[in-house]
């Protein structure tokens, strides 16, 4: 099977200052760190979501609006579901660098048709860093007209829902996969 990936790009970068895809990890800006590992899996399609068309956008790269008005992440997912040419979407976000190509690969193995899959860190999920089948679009439409948009919530009717296959996240080696740059004490701290 093939997939379809977004980089999820839309946030406001409030507690860190300044924007995040811009922001240096190992000598390279977070959006290319991540644009690069996305490309590694081949996918159908790369697309960017975000509110606006960021400038940093790579053109074979296509950029996916937030469906108006913009609902956070949530928004940027159904308006990729809705794009994709593929039966899957992996979301990843800009500000989570510590995922690896072989724990994408991993996920990518566990899907099936019309079932994704999603990890989940004690009662959290992480729904920026999750496989969705497209059977998902009506879902997120659905909690887009409605006034939560929380993925967590959208995740756990998706996990009960039979759309996602939920995967225990339970090592901490697995668990610092996760790990997001929100402050630049987090760059510090690393």
């Amino acid at each position: 099977m093939k997939i379809s990936v977004v980089l999820v790009a839309g946030g406001e970068s409030r507690r860190m200052g300044r924007d995040k895809a811009t922001l240096l990890f190992h000598a390279k800006p977070l959006w290319q760190v991540q644009l690069e590992l996305l490309q590694k899996l081949e996918p159908t399609e790369i697309f960017v979501s975000a509110r606006t068309d960021p400038v940093w956008r790579p053109a074979d790269v296509q950029f996916v609006a937030d469906d108006s008005p913009s609902r956070g992440p949530m928004s940027g997912l159904a308006a990729s579901l809705a794009r994709m040419r593929a039966q899957h979407l992996l979301a990843l976000a800009i500000d989570m660098p510590f995922v690896t190509e072989e724990y994408l690969k991993f996920l990518f193995s566990q899907i099936e048709p019309g079932r994704g899959v999603i990890p989940k860190i004690k009662d959290r999920f992480e729904p920026l860093a999750a496989i969705y089948p497209q059977e998902a679009l009506t879902d997120f439409q659905s909690a887009l007209t409605g006034t939560d948009f929380s993925l967590q919530t959208a995740a756990g009717r998706l996990a009960e829902g039979g759309k996602l296959h939920v995967i225990p996240v339970t090592s901490q080696d697995e668990r610092k996969l996760f790990l997001n740059l929100n402050k630049l004490s987090d760059l510090a701290t690393l």
